[in-house]
């Protein structure tokens, strides 16, 4: 990994050191699961199979000796093949051996009771392979989305104050914090084979008929999640290049492409509203990019209005044979209690069906009249 080439650190102390980090965040965040989401931003080089061992502060050896714990030490799994599970997981061109589907059930035992082996938190065993989900067999995916189905009605996370996670990360907050409401799962468009379930939040309204002022740390952690979205698409996504709409977006598009893309390459997509709908401005951006790219449209919020259709078409007529995936931080809900059951309970439902995207990411859900970014961003 390019980090240890840089410091000397042997990939022995990384671990230690990430196992030590993992206890102490899990000591604040009092969750496994949202620890190692944690930790895959901060370290976007380690797999979600590490970082859920991490997040239990758990070397190799210790992890292999909790999964016999498991099962009553009925099997003798050493740390060898928790390495060998883990150098499958993150590797892209071979190397490891991937873990079966009733491995992946003990492992999410296993790591569900925590550092001190102890608590009793609710973990997918496709949560432990979500980049690696399409190279398992046929018959364990299967088994994984049956699995996941089964969990989701149960699973009911606590409601986040968003700050924690700010404060994790070193950020300094804006004056005063938005409520975040409970986490939930929704089925959204996406790529064939890919896992539909995003997990998102609701951002309630104290003032009813107004505009919500997102502070940064709300605005960072909709991007948090949006990143973790992308990680669990269910097979790895690589941008040739990330597309802002408007400033707002472009801040997005920065945030991810540097985050999550490698540093690809950055498009902006200035809109003028006129009398006959939108129209693109001269100052609006376009990189130069490979035949039929991969592409991420980024957009602050969706409503009624088919801003994102109409960008779509022009992404598409530039970019010829384009796959375009759209994230987007807050999606209007129809029912101004933010309830949502399905996909088409959002009002942008049917526009970003139409936009055909490879894949929808949303961040949150938000009320009428809507979201405004911090700085009043456009």
């Amino acid at each position: 990994m390019t980090s240890q080439r840089q410091t000397g650190v042997s990939p022995q102390a990384r671990g230690r050191e990430l196992a030590r980090l993992g206890r102490q965040i899990w000591q604040q965040l009092g969750s496994v699961r949202a620890t190692a989401s944690e930790l895959m931003i901060r370290h976007p080089d380690v797999c979600s199979l590490q970082a859920h061992r991490y997040a239990c502060g758990l070397s190799q050896d210790q992890a292999a000796a909790r999964y016999n714990e498991v099962t009553g030490h009925q099997t003798s799994l050493g740390g060898t093949t928790v390495n060998a599970w883990e150098t499958w997981a993150r590797s892209h061109g071979g190397g490891g051996s991937p873990p079966t589907y009733s491995s992946l059930l003990i492992l999410a035992t296993a790591y569900s009771r925590g550092p001190h082996g102890m608590a009793d938190e609710i973990i997918s065993p496709g949560d432990l392979v979500a980049e690696a989900y399409e190279r398992l067999a046929p018959e364990d995916q299967l088994s994984l989305k049956l699995a996941s189905a089964k969990l989701l009605p149960e699973t009911k996370p606590p409601i986040i104050d968003a700050s924690k996670s700010a404060k994790l990360s070193s950020r300094e907050s804006s004056a005063g914090e938005n409520l975040i409401g409970p986490d939930f799962f929704l089925d959204v468009p996406t790529v064939e084979y890919g896992n539909p379930a995003i997990r998102l939040y609701s951002l309630p309204n104290p003032h009813s008929g107004q505009l919500l002022n997102l502070t940064w740390t709300s605005f960072g952690y909709g991007l948090e999640r949006l990143i973790s979205q992308i990680k669990n698409l269910g097979r790895r996504l690589d941008a040739d290049a990330c597309f802002g709409i408007n400033e707002a977006g472009l801040v997005m598009a920065t945030f991810l492409a540097s985050a999550q893309f490698g540093r690809c390459p950055i498009g902006y997509l200035k809109c003028n509203k006129s009398h006959d709908g939108i129209t693109l401005d001269n100052a609006s951006a376009y990189p130069d990019l490979r035949d039929a790219p991969t592409i991420v449209l980024c957009d602050f919020e969706v409503k009624h209005a088919n801003v994102v259709g109409i960008i779509t078409q022009e992404i598409r007529h530039r970019y010829p044979g384009a796959e375009i995936y759209f994230a987007v931080f807050g999606a209007m809900t129809k029912d101004p209690s933010l309830e949502v059951r399905n996909f088409d309970d959002l009002t942008g439902a049917e526009i970003m069906r139409a936009a055909d995207f490879a894949a929808v990411f949303i961040a949150a859900t938000m009320s009428p009249p809507g979201i405004e970014p911090p700085l009043e961003l456009r």
